[in-house]
């Protein structure tokens, strides 16, 4: 398996670096903190899973895919965010459960390893469910479930773009183990007709964040001429140019001019995807300005001063984010196509329209819960 790497811009040494990082501030129990002493969350875990599995690190990438095992609640879903001795924030985010299914298609994808796929089908069986017994009959998923099991009032269009990639991931692992279930392949057809349309009410309103953005695109709800038009329609929003229009990141928020690492890797595949690698490769670009001698990434920089946000911080999903854009625009592992062609996957069902659907979950971002932004550091 080659190490990933893009000539001219990183070397596989460099991206090896970078997962070295990542490993070392792996937990002995496998879980993959944001940084040391920081709080983990199962999608960001997922993400450095794969960027340690497909740098070579198949060891620590399966001791990552143990914990969640062993940490997977008898609904079939993980808390919001975990710290080394327990459990930070209880609620269940669906977003965050569904990418289980994204890591082991990739694992699978990278390694042809039958027992670990089989071991870890049950796994993502009940993790899926947890997550669609969340959607709405109009076909989004609602953000999570408080502890007591009750749902959260509104969809998340960032999430449920996320959800519409592993769902794909998810039919395509119950395939390969012969468990096909088409009521999933039916659920991924209205969910992707929902984020593609956007009709009212269906979404909390995130326009500023640059996730809500580029998601759709990235989640494969949205392509072709059309997924480079959306990306184009908001792009001078999120994209923080210099002085002579060279691309230096992607905002997190539209209004701020805070350029994260990860949403500008993430963008850097949404690009990929559409048919645009020109502008992939610049926003890849972009992110070695917060690349640190040790092979580590800040977690952002504010322009034009250069002034890291937070302060100082390097976090492990951003690393991962590097690593897994860097794979995907070199076309370097058996999995580098995952996150930008999408025609590897099992197909979207095109549904039709269904009247009876169009006011379902209607109001859904009217309760009393926040729905005017996530924390900045929020991954869903």
């Amino acid at each position: 398996m080659s190490l990933p790497e893009v000539p001219g811009l990183l070397t596989a040494d460099e991206i090896r670096a970078t997962a070295a990082t990542i490993a070392e501030w792996q937990l002995p129990d496998g879980m993959i903190p944001w940084f040391p002493g920081g709080h983990a969350d199962p999608w960001n875990h997922v993400e450095a899973a794969m960027a340690l599995a497909v740098t070579g690190h198949l060891d620590e990438a399966e001791a990552a895919y143990r914990w969640l095992v062993a940490t997977q609640h008898e609904s079939g879903a993980w808390h919001q965010y975990y710290l080394a001795d327990g459990i930070e924030d209880e609620k269940f985010d669906a977003n965050v459960i569904a990418y289980v299914a994204t890591g082991v298609w990739h694992h699978w994808l990278l390694t042809s390893d039958r027992g670990f796929l089989e071991s870890m089908w049950p796994v993502v069986e009940r993790a899926v469910d947890f997550v669609l017994d969340l959607q709405t009959p109009r076909g989004e998923v609602l953000w999570a479930r408080h502890p007591d099991g009750t749902p959260w009032s509104f969809a998340l269009l960032t999430g449920s773009s996320s959800i519409c990639h592993s769902l794909r991931c998810a039919v395509a692992v119950a395939e390969e183990v012969g468990c096909e279930r088409p009521d999933w392949e039916l659920s991924l057809g209205h969910l992707a007709h929902v984020v593609r349309t956007r009709p009212d009410g269906a979404f909390a309103p995130k326009e500023r964040w640059a996730m809500d953005w580029y998601y759709p695109v990235l989640g494969g709800a949205v392509t072709g001429a059309e997924a480079r038009t959306h990306l184009a329609a908001r792009r001078d929003e999120f994209v923080v140019t210099g002085p002579e229009a060279e691309v230096l990141g992607v905002r997190c928020v539209s209004d701020k001019d805070w350029a994260t690492a990860a949403e500008t890797a993430e963008c850097a595949l949404a690009h990929q995807l559409a048919g645009e690698q020109d502008l992939a490769l610049d926003l890849l670009r972009a992110t070695m300005p917060m690349r640190r001698p040790d092979g580590r990434y800040l977690t952002g920089l504010v322009y034009p001063d250069l002034v890291t946000f937070p302060t100082d911080e390097c976090s492990t999903y951003t690393a991962a984010a590097v690593v897994l854009t860097a794979d995907a625009l070199g076309g370097c592992s058996p999995a580098s196509g995952l996150f930008v062609d999408h025609s590897t996957l099992p197909d979207v069902i095109a549904v039709e329209p269904d009247p009876s659907r169009s006011d379902a979950g209607a109001g859904a971002a009217q309760g009393t819960e926040r729905a005017d932004g996530i924390d900045l550091g929020e991954r869903s």
